[in-house]
């Protein structure tokens, strides 16, 4: 299939955050609290006229998609993108087109395309800052076939998932790092 196939079979903004089950309130939280800084007037113009849309693969589980998607929400809304969903276990043949590292079918995954379904850039699952501190909240974790793993596990990701709720420079450094990869295309691609 091709990209706007794709695009075309997702889920609107609206259906796919009426249908979570898990992050509704969170992905709310920071929705309504996030804004863009006020000196993006520039890049915001830039963006309305490339006139993009972006295919998400994720599922409402993840935290990282807690904590990315209401940030591409918030640019969508500013720049009128059309956003549309999909769920990655639904979906392998496409999430296996963006493996992380070859590998992983981590998530979320934004592709931001043309109107004609053309790719202009994919970005996820983790702006590097935040990258960087789950590695260091993943680091102390003892080896997968330890006893206390999975607890340790359930404790770093509750203490991760608090942490993308209430550490605003945070969502920031989602946006700066989305903005980045998008600039980087549109000015220079």
């Amino acid at each position: 299939m091709e990209l706007l196939d794709w695009f075309e079979k997702g889920l609107s903004s609206t259906e796919y955050l009426s249908r979570m089950e898990t992050n509704h309130e969170n992905v709310a939280y920071i929705f309504r609290h996030f804004r863009l800084p006020t000196e993006e007037g520039e890049f915001i113009e830039k963006l309305q006229g490339e006139e993009l849309q972006v295919l998400v693969l994720t599922e409402d589980w993840c935290g990282d998609a807690m904590l990315n998607v209401p940030v591409l929400l918030r640019l969508a809304e500013q720049c009128d993108i059309e956003v549309r969903f999909l769920y990655r276990d639904e979906n392998l043949e496409l999430m296996d087109q963006y493996l992380t590292n070859g590998t992983s079918r981590s998530i979320p995954i934004f592709i931001f395309m043309k109107k004609d379904g053309e790719e202009v850039v994919a970005w996820g699952p983790r702006a590097e800052a935040v990258q960087q501190i789950v590695h260091e909240n993943r680091s102390g974790l003892p080896p997968k076939d330890h006893p206390k793993f999975e607890e340790k596990q359930k404790q770093v990701i509750q203490s991760l998932q608090k942490m993308y709720l209430e550490d605003k420079n945070l969502w920031k450094e989602v946006y700066q790092s989305m903005k980045s990869a998008i600039a980087e295309k549109i000015y220079h691609g």
